[in-house]
């Protein structure tokens, strides 16, 4: 009985020949974002979130006490 896969194959090009895969350089493709640059743009992402609602907040408090 054959064991099953822990991890799927990380070659998503498959049996493509290179000549149809788009920039290939010598470890892979060459505009992949690193590990790196990807948490912090989801650090980025995430405190311009929260500033984007603290700014709501905000303005609709300084529309409130300005109706009131």
């Amino acid at each position: 009985m054959p064991r099953p896969r822990v991890f799927t194959d990380l070659n998503l090009n498959g049996t493509t020949p290179a000549r149809a895969q788009p920039r290939i350089g010598e470890w892979g493709p060459v505009g992949v974002p690193s590990t790196r640059s990807k948490k912090w743009l989801r650090l980025w992402v995430a405190l311009t979130f929260v500033v984007a609602v603290a700014a709501l907040f905000g303005l609709g408090y300084y529309v409130w006490t300005m109706l009131r």
